[in-house]
């Protein structure tokens, strides 16, 4: 049968998805990946796959009705052409757009993945409660005939429960997107304890939290070694050139850009920190556990599923740099519980998040 799996973000859409895909390959379907990037930069990575890709219009952030009519129509055009037998969306713009296309074309077998509900539910000023009922409406929209909802914690299960967005006899538990473990392999410990950061730069993830920490541990300790890995984003919260710039030009932080391969980096760390506001649940925090890395990530929704505090990492809470830099500084104060932790981590993913289980909850939702 043929699938399209849509996203508003090409690269999410490739590196997040890319080991599902394969595997509705491997079972003998067409796939076809729908995305907002130009597709001379993808159709050949995809095609290496076995997957054809497909761009459309769809802006990933903001709020213009003009140019979500325009990304909805595009899909309606995309699908009406293509008429897949299953639809998997993930990102609000294709989940909501993308699910009232198909519901409008009559095709039934759609199945939306909700990986982090976003900061519009997260906070209660007046334009944000106007957006989210906006959003809240849409979803319903977008959502209404889904014969499957994915989820990756239960924080999200229960939000879109409480808004009547999803029933709960709906609702499939994912444990994250799963982590290629042959990809990622164990990796040596650096000697000396570093730190490293992948992320989008932008504030919900906790980048100012861990520059900021980074800052009071190098105080201490002006050889701790702190690195950063991640593109800039056109997310409101997004830092801006001038804001890292204190951090790289006085040495407190390396920064390396984005990468599409972080393994040459997680190599050179011994504890890999994510202080994130909220996830589904953080693909690169299980990429690290599966390379034997400690963790620090914060006590929220989605990360809080990849630690058990004081076995493979630390919780700390949010927005709260000073304990973040008190477990930096006792990781580096007590080097030798990093490889024990390290391992206790690759375990967990062994046992939970390898992507071939994870994958194989998809299909047999999906009926593949």
């Amino acid at each position: 049968m043929k699938i399209a799996v849509m996203s508003s973000h090409t690269p999410s859409l490739f590196w997040f998805r890319l080991d599902m895909m394969r595997e509705f390959v491997r079972r003998g379907n067409d796939v076809v990946a729908i995305g907002n990037e130009p597709s001379d930069k993808w159709v050949d990575k995809f095609g290496e796959n076995g997957i054809r890709y497909i761009s459309v219009p769809v802006q990933r952030n903001g709020t213009n009705p003009l140019k979500d009519i325009k990304t909805y129509r595009a899909l309606k055009r995309l699908l009406r052409a293509e008429h897949p037998d299953r639809i998997f969306a993930y990102q609000a713009k294709t989940v909501i757009y993308g699910g009232m296309a198909a519901r409008k074309l009559g095709i039934r077998d759609f199945y939306p993945l909700i990986a982090g509900v976003g900061s519009v539910f997260l906070s209660d000023g007046l334009k944000t409660k106007l957006v989210r009922k906006i959003l809240v409406t849409e979803y319903k929209l977008g959502m209404k005939h889904a014969k499957k909802v994915f989820f990756q914690n239960p924080d999200d299960v229960e939000i879109f429960c409480r808004y009547g967005i999803v029933k709960k006899e709906r609702v499939v538990m994912l444990n994250g997107s799963g982590v290629n473990l042959e990809k990622f392999q164990p990796l040596p410990l650096p000697e000396f304890p570093a730190f490293l950061c992948i992320s989008r730069l932008i504030r919900d993830k906790g980048v100012c939290e861990y520059l900021q920490a980074a800052e009071a541990v190098k105080q201490k300790y002006p050889s701790a070694r702190f690195m950063l890995v991640g593109p800039y984003d056109t997310n409101p919260s997004a830092l801006k050139p001038e804001e890292l710039a204190h951090y790289t030009d006085s040495g407190i932080v390396e920064y390396f850009g984005e990468q599409s391969d972080v393994r040459p980096y997680l190599s050179q760390c011994g504890v890999f920190v994510l202080p994130s506001y909220r996830e589904g649940t953080p693909k690169t925090v299980l990429e690290a556990m599966a390379c034997e890395r400690a963790i620090i990530t914060t006590d929220a929704p989605g990360c809080r599923e990849t630690v058990t505090d004081g076995e493979n990492g630390y919780l700390v809470p949010v927005k709260d740099a000073e304990t973040l830099s008190g477990r930096m500084i006792h990781f580096i104060e007590h080097p030798e519980i990093i490889g024990r932790m390290a391992k206790r981590g690759r375990q967990i993913v062994e046992d939970r998040f390898d992507v071939v289980k994870v994958n194989g909850v998809i299909c047999n939702a999906m009926e593949l």
